[in-house]
């Protein structure tokens, strides 16, 4: 539902903005008094707009916070006020309650899942091919129209081919539809429940649920308190950014933007993405075939732990190469020792990467387009009475294209043909989970052997992360725009690629 403005889109940014605009203007003591007045100034009045009951609407708007500000929702059986725990959202250094995903069970429809059903469109024919096709006798005509008894189907779905109407339906759970790694399954009163030992975090469930019951957790308190602090805070921005805050947010907008906002300066991840380019593409030329039998990319955190969870024996063929995100930080830190870094990007999984032990020393925030999108309404940044600034340089095109479908492949073939004129290499990529589920099932049947595999969790790629705002066609445009007026066109003339090896070396092995 990405691009269009939904009520659960609005009251996402609607709480987003409130919980911005708490940290911005916070002082001791105020979370017991302001944070039960939020869902106040999200739902006014005593009607609601979207569900039944007022009440229960800001009920719900009162878990999500909570979850905004990194503190797990609760069940409607749990008295206790909002704030409870909120205390410990004040220290910057505060992250999120696992688990990152979760759903508001009193927000959940418990919609039916996997259930075949006559809608009023049958008309009754004379041939009912549902009846005849159907493999268990499921199907009766009754008052000349057909009826699915429910004990019987198996919901293999011929009825639905046959109808000359079309006046069969599939109705499936739609974030268990977009889950790729089958997590989502019904609690005892139908209601959707992750399973967090399959869930990688990509956060299809939650970008594709129509009633907004399933939010991840954020740090936009925290990354505020730490703006607020001595400390400068730097902001990460990965290449997906272009053009998600709307149409005046330009290239040239972007870091002004993001100082109105409190951030000490702004680097491009795009730059991050042409050093994890020489990386993989070493990689894959002093590995692959002879130590491995096919490598895949690095860079998508859901799309790595996916293969690492379901094809563990190919758990080292996953390229040892730091995402861009964390070359990024690395390089940030490097170069302005003792600051904070906020990596600002698309994807709910970078969340689940940040927290890992050995990244957690190199990115200290990270925030979705959609995160950022209520930072900048609480204060009121307007992009067209920003400054131009045109000092956003020095990533390669190649870098910017991490953020599409394909990118990532295409920049480290580029690469390897710059560095290795020599040297073939063949290209398999997917998107979306369950796509790439198959693609690794090929490999490991030896289907892509000498092969480098890219994998992007989210279809569409980054670009249709779980925290973006525009629709992806949208998207894909503005990356090809801000491709075209890149410095370089490969990652190899990256004036940065001096310093890979000396950040590098000391953590590439170091335990996650």
């Amino acid at each position: 539902m990405r691009g269009i403005n939904t009520s659960v889109n609005d009251l996402r940014r609607k709480v987003y903005a409130e919980v911005a605009r708490l940290s911005y203007e916070y002082e001791d003591g105020d979370l017991q008094k302001k944070m039960p007045e939020i869902p106040y100034r999200v739902i006014p009045g005593e009607v609601s707009v979207y569900r039944d009951s007022v009440f229960l609407e800001r009920a719900i708007v009162r878990e999500k916070v909570r979850m905004a500000m990194g503190l797990p929702a609760r069940t409607a059986a749990e008295e206790a006020p909002v704030y409870q725990g909120a205390e410990e959202c004040v220290k910057p250094e505060k992250y999120y309650q696992p688990p990152l995903i979760d759903v508001i069970k009193f927000a959940c429809h418990a919609c039916p899942d996997n259930k075949i059903m006559v809608t009023e469109g049958c008309q009754g024919c004379l041939a009912h091919p549902c009846k005849e096709v159907c493999p268990k006798g499921a199907i009766e005509i009754k008052n000349g129209k057909s009826v699915i008894d429910e004990s019987k189907c198996i919901k293999c779905g011929r009825c639905l081919s046959v109808c000359p109407y079309g006046a069969i339906i599939k109705l499936e759970r739609p974030c268990a539809k977009a889950c790729g790694m089958n997590a989502i399954k019904s609690d005892e009163y139908g209601r959707a429940e992750i399973d967090t030992e399959k869930c990688v975090s990509c956060g299809m469930c939650f970008a594709n649920c129509p009633f907004g019951a399933i939010t991840d957790k954020a740090q936009i308190f925290q990354l505020i308190q730490a703006i607020r602090s001595e400390v400068p805070v730097y902001a990460a921005i990965a290449p997906a950014a272009t053009g998600q805050f709307g149409p005046d947010f330009t290239p040239e907008k972007m870091r002004p933007a993001f100082k109105a906002l409190g951030f000490e300066d702004v680097v491009e991840v795009a730059i991050g993405a042409d050093l994890c380019t020489i990386e993989e593409a070493k990689d894959f030329v002093n590995e692959v075939p002879d130590k491995l039998p096919f490598m895949a990319t690095s860079c998508c955190p859901a799309w790595s732990v996916m293969a690492k969870k379901l094809f563990p024996e190919y758990a080292n063929c996953i390229s040892m190469a730091l995402t861009p995100m964390v070359l990024t930080g690395r390089l940030i830190k490097k170069e302005h020792p003792g600051c904070l870094v906020a990596f600002i990007g698309p994807c709910a999984a970078k969340k689940l990467e940040a927290s890992r032990k050995s990244i957690r020393s190199d990115i200290d925030f990270v925030l979705t387009f959609e995160e950022v999108m209520g930072m900048f309404e609480a204060k009121e940044v307007d992009f067209k009475s920003l400054p131009d600034d045109d000092t956003m340089h020095g990533a390669s095109g190649d870098g910017r294209g991490f953020a599409v479908s394909g990118g990532v492949a295409n920049a480290v073939v580029n690469c390897i043909h710059e560095m290795y004129p020599d040297k073939e290499i063949k290209v398999a990529a997917a998107e979306g989970l369950a796509n790439c589920r198959k693609l690794l099932a090929q490999a490991k049947a030896g289907k892509y052997n000498g092969y480098l595999l890219e994998g992007m969790a989210c279809p569409g790629g980054c670009i249709a992360g779980a925290g973006t705002i525009q629709p992806i066609a949208k998207s894909a445009a503005s990356v090809a725009k801000h491709k075209a007026v890149s410095t370089n066109a490969h990652a190899t003339a990256s004036q940065y690629k001096e310093l890979l090896e000396a950040i590098d070396e000391t953590y590439k092995n170091k335990p996650e």
